[in-house]
């Protein structure tokens, strides 16, 4: 089946659910997919549906009974029956869908499956009942899909002891798109302007169309307006999206403290004592609220590059971190219509300090770890993070934004480079030699093997001429401006 033109990117994903619904393996089979909210899972799966003929069922939040009248009502449509179907519970709508399909394969998608389960919490069992090779399997040709946001739901679908473990042949995360993916999105060729636009709304494709109404910066000088106008416009959705990505979470069942632990992150608090200190609560009191965001896909943690026994937390959706850093501390104005043009300019710095400056590194991460090309290390990346590196004889610690590990031939893990990464700073011959200063102290540790160790320096604004001649012809030294961040990879 061919792509339909309006589903953007994503050829991975079409590709893995075309191949699962045209299987021609006998008997039913389970697909099971994923993704946060807004990322277009419903729109690439209604476009296999349709291209395919099958079934289609978008869950709400109901009882039981209303969600089989709603099933009922949804088959009876797409069978075309003169009478509506009717059942009295969920074996009977299960062995109805199973019967789809006898002499050939077809999809049927069960969306937002986290609202029936958790009104029939017996539904995967049933579905497994049904998969069973003893019993429905081997007489339908089904590919049952089922897909959620819901991301400790969709996790457990399939782990430990649930009922559906084992059983999929399909487990398919639709991720957000990437930096460079949300640039031809957005349909932004300038760089900069597509690094501050990412670092508000990131690489959720409904933020364009259904947000936004295709409202684009028409470029730099057009940004500013565009905040304004587009997200902190209490008329427009973006304005309490942050807010309701939280509300819309089941298992956030005290609001007010994820919301303060998400600030902290925000106000650049990573480590797990800075978050504690900024909450005046005690570190071990953020065992539960961490491991939840993490579990719902709100909150990632990161390993320390040189520490295994330290980490920092992130916001995973950037327009999570612009809401606490800009919008929170002065929502009562911005709820004031009108009042935007007035609250932006004062808070642009703390934009560019707590939001953009944060992002760009991560998106400095991003290029190390995926598209950094053959000249820019001697050997690839398995693994890229930022980290603190000790300095004993000053009595400091540096921080590393880039630090990016390989293997040799022998399998032993390899420092490849270290890097600095500058949003709105010329980069000079100092950045350099600081970083040179850094991989000495690495090179005396046993612990880290750093001998072929780079030094890389990515900028925003741009870097000094005689940092250029300084790097000209040395292959040890890279560096990495826009242009190349989003050049080909």
């Amino acid at each position: 089946m061919r792509k339909p033109d309006e589903v953007f990117d994503r050829d991975h994903e079409w590709r893995e659910l075309v191949r699962y619904a045209t299987t021609t393996t006998p008997g039913a089979t389970l697909g099971v997919v994923s993704g946060r909210r807004r990322q277009g899972k419903t729109f690439l799966l209604d476009a296999l549906v349709r291209a395919a003929g099958g079934f289609m069922f978008t869950a709400t939040e109901s009882s039981e009974a209303d969600a089989l009248r709603q099933y009922a009502d949804a088959l009876t449509n797409y069978l075309g029956e003169p009478s509506p179907l009717r059942f009295a519970h969920w074996d009977e709508a299960v062995t109805r869908t199973m019967a789809l399909a006898k002499d050939h394969p077809l999809p049927v998608v069960i969306d937002e499956f986290p609202f029936l389960a958790r009104a029939s919490p017996a539904l995967p069992s049933i579905i497994q009942r049904a998969l069973d090779p003893a019993g429905q399997r081997s007489n339908t040709q089904v590919r049952l899909l089922l897909c959620g946001s819901a991301l400790s739901f969709m996790g457990n679908l399939l782990s430990g002891t649930a009922p559906l473990r084992g059983r999929a042949g399909l487990e398919l995360v639709v991720p957000t798109l990437d930096y460079r993916a949300a640039a031809r999105f957005w349909q932004i060729t300038d760089p900069r302007t597509a690094v501050l636009t990412n670092a508000v709304v990131g690489g959720t494709p409904a933020y364009r169309h259904e947000f936004t109404q295709d409202d684009i910066p028409a470029g730099l000088a057009d940004f500013d307006d565009w905040v304004i106008r587009a997200v902190l416009n209490p008329a427009r959705p973006l304005f309490r999206e942050a807010r309701y990505l939280l509300a819309e979470e089941p298992d956030l069942r005290d609001p007010a403290l994820y919301h303060s632990v998400l600030a902290a992150i925000a106000d650049g608090n990573t480590r797990r004592g800075g978050i504690a200190g900024y909450l005046g609560r005690q570190s071990s009191d953020l065992n539960h609220p961490l491991r939840i965001l993490e579990d719902v896909g709100m909150v990632t943690r990161e390993e320390d590059a040189f520490r295994s026994n330290r980490s920092a937390y992130r916001i995973a959706e950037p327009l999570v971190v612009f809401y606490h850093a800009v919008m929170r501390p002065v929502w009562g104005d911005l709820e004031r219509a009108g009042r935007a043009g007035l609250v932006w300019p004062r808070m642009r710095s703390t934009f560019l300090s707590k939001v953009v400056g944060p992002h760009f590194e991560s998106i400095c991460r991003q290029w190390a770890r995926w598209d950094a090309g053959a000249e820019t290390f001697d050997g690839f990346p398995h693994r890229v993070a930022a980290g603190v590196v000790d300095d004993p004889a000053a009595r400091t610690a540096h921080e590393v934004d880039v630090a990016a590990f390989g293997r040799d031939a022998d399998g032993r893990e390899v420092l490849l480079g270290i890097g600095e990464a500058k949003w709105g700073d010329l980069i000079d011959v100092r950045h350099l030699e600081r970083l040179t200063h850094i991989r000495a102290l690495l090179r005396r540790r046993d612990t880290v093997h750093a001998d072929q160790c780079r030094l890389l320096l990515f900028s925003g604004a741009g870097f000094t001429d005689e940092l250029r001649d300084r790097a000209a012809g040395d292959p040890e030294v890279q560096l990495i401006g826009l242009d190349r961040l989003y050049g080909p990879a």
